[in-house]
């Protein structure tokens, strides 16, 4: 496939990484030629200079013959124009443009194919306040992913000391839990994956993936380890466009408390939040959270645009109380730093943001990505087509499938019915599968598995 990336920060710089080793012809394109220059000696890809929503600079790009456009610069204006240029003047077939702005988010009509001709939006912001809103929802989870709409979640938890399953074999979940029905997906042991089988013994401190109906993910991290109660006290230090978002969708449910350094934003923030005690003052104030109770914080938000001043003020929240701290972490660098310090969870906005832009990417009938583990596993929901003949899969058990190697199917979603994955259970035509690629180096084999035809057999 034929792509061009706009932009060449943090977002664009990881997709160009995930889509090269992928057989793509990828063209990278941004106004400053310093940064392409270490991105070509980086990556084996084409770059451009040059301003992004330019004609003669797509031209250059290649968007004569170009598959798909990926508009993620800095600039909402800037990818919305680049849009409507390549549709305008190039026909390209699919274009994707990253929009942040509320302003522009608040109006759906702006992105109809007569208006601004944008096949797929994607807003960080509001990929990341669901992220939040689901972690919040499950207290314990270090990740908490959604297929086919909600009703499968794959999670992740640390199994600890004492948890029922610790120190058991796999095989033993069906004997602790007859009424539910589960799968772990795969186990990370001291940062090594491990493939999940019957046998596999759970140790303490391992990172293990489970998926299973929404309605049952209480009950298997019981399983795995001492059930967090529910929260109640939420402090979001920051209040941009991610912090005001988080506080808006969670301040029906729990107490929620905004820390700001700007004082017309809290202004504003005050008028539109309507249950959030919004503050004045610096998120990094020993003083201030001290004098708001951080000892009895279930979870402190560090959502600020600073990198530097998340991890700080998440360290001193953690120091004085805090139960769990969520920090928002832009350099890549910086989240395995963090996570095995005091930060429980450490939110990349990029990694969020790939996801999105993968699953329209991939070949095949793909429903949803989530790129895991800085990008090295991905969780896909793929549909498949066709019958026994034109297809790799349909009509065959899963114990007969030619999976990669460190790929396991958890769960199949038939029908709004959620059918855990067993080495017995058939795949049907329509059937939204839904796998763990350990190794992303696989998704190619994973791809050609559903897609139909006769040149693929």
């Amino acid at each position: 496939m034929k792509i061009i990336i706009l932009g060449a920060g943090q977002v664009g710089s990881s997709l160009a990484e995930n889509l090269m080793t992928e057989a793509n012809d990828i063209t990278l394109v941004d106004k400053d030629p310093e940064l392409l220059r270490v991105m070509q000696d980086h990556l084996d890809i084409r770059t451009i200079a040059g301003v992004a929503s330019y004609p003669e600079v797509l031209h250059r790009a290649g968007a004569d013959d170009a598959d798909m456009l990926i508009a993620v610069t800095d600039s909402d204006e800037t990818n919305m124009i680049a849009c409507q240029v390549a549709y305008t003047i190039f026909h390209t077939p699919t274009k994707i443009a990253r929009v942040r702005a509320h302003e522009y988010l608040s109006h759906p009509e702006l992105f109809a194919q007569e208006a601004l001709p944008i096949d797929v939006l994607i807003s960080p912001e509001q990929l990341i306040t669901e992220s939040i809103q689901r972690l919040i929802e499950y207290p314990g989870a270090l990740q908490v992913l959604d297929f086919a709409d909600g009703q499968v979640q794959l999670v992740g938890v640390r199994a600890y000391y004492g948890g029922p399953l610790v120190g058991n074999e796999l095989r033993r979940i069906r004997d602790h839990m007859p009424n539910v029905d589960t799968r772990v997906a795969a186990i990370y042991r001291r940062n090594r994956a491990i493939i999940p089988e019957g046998h596999t013994v759970i140790e303490a401190d391992d990172e293990v993936f489970f998926i299973a109906a929404k309605k049952d993910i209480r009950a298997v991290m019981g399983e795995l380890r001492r059930l967090d109660k529910p929260y109640k006290r939420i402090i979001v230090a920051g209040g941009g466009n991610i912090g005001r978002r988080v506080a808006k969708a969670l301040e029906n449910k729990y107490q929620v408390k905004l820390i700001d350094h700007n004082l017309a934003r809290t202004h504003d923030l005050s008028s539109e939040l309507e249950k959030t005690i919004v503050l004045r003052g610096d998120v990094a104030d020993q003083d201030l959270l001290l004098d708001e109770n951080i000892e009895n914080t279930d979870v402190y938000c560090a959502l600020t645009n600073d990198d530097e001043a998340n991890i700080l003020s998440s360290m001193l929240a953690k120091r004085l109380g805090a139960k769990k701290v969520m920090t928002l972490i832009n350099r890549a660098a910086y989240v395995d730093l963090v996570q095995s310090g005091d930060i429980d969870i450490a939110i990349s906005p990029q990694q969020v943001t790939i996801g999105s832009l993968l699953t329209h990417v991939r070949r095949g009938d793909v429903a949803r990505v989530h790129s895991l583990r800085r990008g090295a596993a991905e969780a896909i929901e793929a549909i498949a087509h066709g019958d026994e003949s034109s297809s790799k899969v349909v009509g065959r058990k899963i114990e007969d499938l030619k999976l990669p190697s460190g790929t396991t199917i958890g769960a199949i979603v038939r029908d709004n019915e959620v059918l855990i994955a067993h080495h017995d259970t058939v795949v049907e035509s329509e059937d939204h599968v839904i796998l763990f690629v350990v190794d992303k180096k696989y998704i190619l084999e994973v791809e050609k598995l559903f897609q139909v035809g006769f040149t693929f057999i």
